[in-house]
């Protein structure tokens, strides 16, 4: 749905009024009752303050989506083992921080407990012998 269409509809409920048929709503419906009222005056704010996204301008990280080849997975965890932080990787690779926490996870060099942002896919438990730490 549209911004405008979105600011339509909102405005259009705030004011008790069926935003389809322009029908103004019952006493007792519930888009009279005051709490529901000032929820919806309150959307209808946030979308009228809210800022546009300029779609196409924000790049994409161009690393998002492509498959780690084992080099670079190797190069990854080298450097995680060298001291090297996540947001270092990032850069590095040109990948989220998502994408970097997830692959550290799976190959064992970070505990998912000190993972930021919610991994897609549960991690597998690190084979015997392995550690992991968290940075």
């Amino acid at each position: 749905m549209e911004r405008e269409q979105t600011l339509k509809v909102l405005n259009a409920l705030a004011n008790g009024i069926h935003p389809a048929t322009g029908e103004k709503f019952s006493a007792d419906s519930p888009y009279q009752h005051p709490d529901t009222v000032r929820a919806l005056f309150e959307a209808l704010r946030l979308v009228e303050g809210a800022r546009v996204p300029d779609r196409g301008l924000e790049q994409p990280v161009s690393g998002s989506g492509s498959r780690w080849s084992p080099e670079e997975e190797q190069r990854l965890a080298s450097a995680f083992d060298g001291g090297r932080t996540v947001e270092e990787l990032v850069r590095v690779h040109n990948r989220s921080r998502a994408a970097i926490e997830a692959r550290l996870v799976k190959l064992g060099k970070l505990d998912p407990s000190a993972v930021t942002v919610p991994l897609r896919y549960p991690p597998k438990p690190p084979a015997s012998g392995e550690t992991q730490r968290a940075r």
